[in-house]
């Protein structure tokens, strides 16, 4: 796989990131680097393949009746 990126310094990194955001909405990476070693890189994020369907897991998950009674003392050793 071939992989398009751009090598840019950390203050032209500061001051064109709307364009560096641009470039990246387009598929680049860019790689953010200080004294010239990268340090960061900024990526596309990856979309979920699918659309979010409500009531998908109908049916699928079980939930116990009391799942939000804490007992008192498990609730005070986190106070302590």
């Amino acid at each position: 796989m071939l992989y398009v990126y751009t090598k840019v310094n950390i203050h032209e990194a500061k001051t064109q990131l709307s364009r560096l955001i641009e470039m990246v909405e387009q598929g680049e990476e860019i790689i953010i680097a200080r004294s010239g070693h990268p340090v960061a890189r900024l990526a596309p994020l990856e979309r979920p393949s699918g659309l979010r369907r409500p009531g998908e897991l109908a049916g699928k998950v079980w939930i116990a009746d009391d799942f939000d009674e804490t007992p008192k003392e498990i609730i005070d050793s986190f106070e302590t």
